[in-house]
């Protein structure tokens, strides 16, 4: 039992963590590319800062404040642990379960050493909210809430049969960190590459964890197999 244990937590680090460096240095490198010698991008998006600021209305500003509460971390966390009670419940498979959760954690913790590498200002907009103490790159509402939504879309996908329901729920899935990416602009919480990193971050680590699950399915199933045939 011990070194099945082994097994399984070597295979989740080969096979999320180790990819995730170098996810992490992708990230970094971009950042620090914006804030160093292509500084004059940095230029570009401080003028359409401005422009989403000038774009504000009385009807967007509360739509915005949705989705941008879409993309925070009680929330991110909260559905995440539902949607992973849930699915154990329903299947008893302990690794499809945690998928969306290993997701998660992995973006959290790229985002996290990412924003400390970096340290970029925010944009110069007029802030609607009270920003966190991490620094503007990357963007961590819109990185978190890709990893949540397209680890689920990647999810329904695989398993849900009935054809109407599975397009719904992959359409939201993609469909909501998008709003937030742009309600985080909107607010003048991030620039346009701060938003676009975090996606990437988020896109990345939900492919990692879903194909984690994968590959010790296919594993799990050619052990039966091998047992079964001696």
């Amino acid at each position: 039992m011990a070194r099945i244990h082994w097994q399984e937590g070597r295979d989740l680090v080969t096979r999320t963590v180790l990819p995730g460096i170098g996810v992490w240095a992708v990230v970094v490198g971009l950042g620090l590319l914006i804030t160093g010698p292509l500084a004059v991008i940095d230029h570009h998006e401080d003028r359409i800062s401005a422009d989403f600021n000038r774009a504000r209305t009385d009807t967007l500003d509360p739509v915005s404040t949705v989705f941008s509460h879409v993309g925070n971390t009680e929330y991110v966390i909260g559905v995440c642990l539902l949607v992973v009670a849930i699915l154990w419940w329903r299947t008893r498979d302990l690794r499809w379960s945690v998928v969306p959760l290993v997701s998660i954690s992995l973006q959290a913790t790229i985002f996290l050493f990412a924003t400390m590498a970096v340290g970029r200002q925010r944009p110069p907009a007029i802030p609607m909210d009270a920003s966190p103490p991490t620094s503007s790159y990357p963007s961590g509402h819109t990185g978190a809430s890709t990893a949540l939504y397209f680890s689920l879309l990647l999810m329904a996908a695989t398993r849900i049969e009935r054809d109407g329901l599975r397009r719904l729920v992959m359409t939201v899935c993609g469909v909501l960190p998008v709003l937030v990416g742009l309600a985080r602009l909107y607010r003048g919480a991030h620039h346009i590459s701060d938003v676009v990193a975090g996606m990437l971050n988020g896109l990345v680590c939900a492919l990692l964890a879903y194909h984690w699950w994968k590959a010790t399915r296919r594993e799990k199933a050619a052990q039966r197999v091998a047992a079964a045939v001696a």
